[in-house]
């Protein structure tokens, strides 16, 4: 038992439930843990949406929205996390407006 707990890192409790029955039990799901960039993610999406109508060339990169978000609305975000989620979003954004590449596939 000691060795099954150091190998998939649990509890002698886990290890004993799933020796003692048939199927294990699904793991719970948890629920998404609040950010700091939750309460900019307004700001975020509107920077984003203004960046459509721009030339390629003056359109916001993530080191910009980052350093916008600092100056100008005093967020303590860390870089990764605004990078994330304007990774995730933009493509979402393009979508909505219409705007992204339609889908192909060359077989």
């Amino acid at each position: 038992m000691r060795e099954l707990e150091r190998k998939h890192g649990v509890t002698w409790r886990s290890v004993r439930k799933a020796l003692d029955s048939f199927r294990p039990e699904p793991r719970k799901k948890l629920p998404p843990r609040a950010t700091g960039v939750d309460r900019y993610k307004p700001v975020i999406d509107g920077i984003l949406r203004a960046d459509l109508d721009a030339p390629r060339k003056q359109r916001h990169t993530v080191t910009r929205i980052f350093h916008r978000l600092v100056e100008e609305h005093g967020a303590d975000v860390s870089y990764g996390m605004v990078r994330c989620y304007v990774a995730a979003r933009k493509p979402e954004i393009l979508v909505e407006s219409g705007k992204a590449p339609l889908e192909a596939f060359v077989p």
